[in-house]
């Protein structure tokens, strides 16, 4: 049986990265695969917990080898994440969490179509404009450019299989949940897990 991956993107300040975090301490059987990044660590990220911090050298000589299931430039840097991870731990029948960008989940979709798609979106766009705001973590030029990727990320919602609204946290977390959970009750995936099932519905006479 072959796990789920689930891809979750968002515009800066929507609250993917904290909605993420908590859906895995939800959910400690959910694996987390840890991206590569070019761009520097912000307080308090740690290496190999919140990304791989690498060289812009080192990531695209990873990127020419073909190390990379995706990879994207945003906002000047480049992310991207290992394929090896990702694939043997679905193929072992681990559920996966990407936490990426519009780009790199396009990307994913065309390698892996069958991946789960998650796109958190602001209450409004006030509310992502004093979050971004309230960071105090880019200058006023790098802010401004967050904002206007943010308009194009938005734009693309409609790509994505779920939309889940982050008013309120807890609420915007049950549903990051249930997505997760829903998925897991699938009959293949049931039926595949529970091998004895299909004998149970033979005995019944039942296909």
């Amino acid at each position: 049986m072959k796990g789920d991956l689930f891809v979750v993107s968002a515009p800066s300040g929507a609250g993917k990265t904290t909605l993420c975090r908590r859906l895995l301490a939800e959910l400690p059987d959910l694996s987390f695969s840890v991206s590569y990044t070019t761009r520097p660590p912000r307080h308090g990220e740690m290496d190999g917990v919140a990304y791989h911090f690498v060289t812009r050298e080192r990531f695209l000589a990873m990127r020419e080898a073909g190390e990379f299931f995706e990879w994207a430039e945003v906002h000047g840097n480049f992310y991207g994440t290992g394929k090896g991870e990702v694939t043997s731990r679905i193929s072992q029948g681990e559920d996966v969490l990407l936490d990426i960008d519009v780009q790199g989940a396009r990307r994913i979709r065309e390698i892996f179509p069958e991946a789960v798609t998650i796109f958190v979106l602001p209450p409004s766009w006030e509310a992502l404009e004093k979050r971004l705001g309230g960071r105090g973590t880019e200058d006023r030029e790098v802010l401004a450019l967050r904002l206007t990727n943010a308009r194009t990320e938005l734009d693309a919602a409609h790509e994505y299989d779920y939309l889940v609204v982050n008013d309120e946290i807890d609420r915007a977390l049950a549903d990051l949940v249930g997505i997760v959970r829903a998925r897991r009750c699938l009959t293949s995936r049931v039926l595949a897990s529970r091998p004895l099932l299909n004998g149970f519905f033979e005995g019944l006479g039942l296909s």
